[in-house]
């Protein structure tokens, strides 16, 4: 039997339950994994709340286990393989699951099931970031709202190391610290914090090259004004209300904007993407140059970890383990 966290009805944390389910064994190209960590994110808050339905009811995009039973034609993969996921098919709230083999990257010795749990998604969602949507390099000047938060922190820990300078949000002096840490040169500090004037000062009235907003809400159309002609503002979640209605004439061409709304999702479904960018946040991983820092919680606590999650009172990461 296995432990699964199952929506009960879209809307807030407590629809989420416990459950026992019996787990067929995996078929042709499958693996079956005993899960060690599993990663909490915002498409996690986005299933839960109906905005995107789920077949089975069980969110969760990622984590990272032991493999425990293989499928007919799976090669490369053996029983006791520590490995990680990210990506499709959504389910990863459980002590045990089934998983296309393709999916399951091995860990290398240094990395723990732990870190890669609370990193690989977003590890792989800032990859797609700094290189598919705006090429990220040395003169680069970007914008990060919610620096502090677990993409943040691994948004900037990347693009620090292809000598960006990165300006961050954080909404407390303590996120602050946390930012700072991981290497955001310029902090505006303060849920109210006028943003926008403080981007522009700190880059001489011209804008910042790219913008990552995460919030949405009314912060989207003001992240518009923080960038300079011809640059890209990258729409990657609406943490603080429904994406607005843009129009053309608000992205140009005035502002000769580029205007980016990509899913890290859809990225992940290319093979070859996915496995490119997943051994690439290893290999960072293994290195030191990215940390796997998470909150853990009991996966009978997903509860709790969706209302810190969601009211912004949690830094950096945050883990399930079963």
């Amino acid at each position: 039997m296995a432990v699964v966290v199952r929506i009960k009805a879209p809307g807030g944390a407590d629809n989420l339950q416990l459950e026992e389910v019996d787990l067929p064994e995996p078929g042709p190209g499958e693996v079956r994994l005993r899960q060690c960590a599993i990663g909490v994110n915002f498409i996690d808050i986005y299933q839960r709340s109906g905005l995107y339905p789920l077949p089975n009811g069980i969110p969760g995009v990622e984590g990272a286990g032991i493999v425990a039973a293989k499928g007919p034609d799976v090669t490369g993969l053996s029983i006791g393989d520590r490995v990680a996921y990210a990506g499709a098919p959504v389910g990863a709230y459980a002590s045990e699951r089934n998983l296309p083999a393709w999916r399951a990257v091995p860990l290398p010795s240094s990395v723990s099931e732990a870190s890669a749990a609370s990193t690989l998604l977003k590890g792989i969602t800032a990859e797609m970031l700094l290189s598919r949507i705006y090429p990220v390099g040395i003169g680069t000047t970007l914008l990060v709202h919610s620096a502090a938060g677990g993409l943040g922190l691994v948004l900037t820990r990347l693009a620090r190391l292809r000598g960006a300078t990165i300006i961050g949000t954080v909404g407390s002096d303590a996120k602050a610290e946390l930012a700072r840490a991981a290497g955001v040169h310029h902090l505006i500090v303060g849920r109210d914090a006028d943003f926008v004037t403080a981007v522009r000062r700190l880059t001489d009235g011209r804008g910042v090259d790219v913008a990552y907003d995460g919030i949405g809400g009314g912060t989207l159309a003001r992240t518009l004004d923080c960038v300079r002609p011809f640059g890209t503002v990258a729409s990657i979640g609406q943490s603080g209300g429904p994406i607005p209605s843009i129009t053309v004439e608000e992205i140009g061409p005035r502002r000769s904007l580029s205007l980016a709304r990509p899913s890290v999702m859809a990225h992940v479904n290319d093979v070859d993407d996915y496995r490119r960018d997943a051994q690439a946040v290893l290999s960072a991983l293994s290195a030191g140059k990215l940390v796997g820092d998470g909150t853990a919680y009991p996966l009978d606590q997903a509860i709790q970890a969706h209302v810190d999650l969601e009211s912004g009172r949690s830094r950096g990461a945050l883990i399930l383990v079963p």
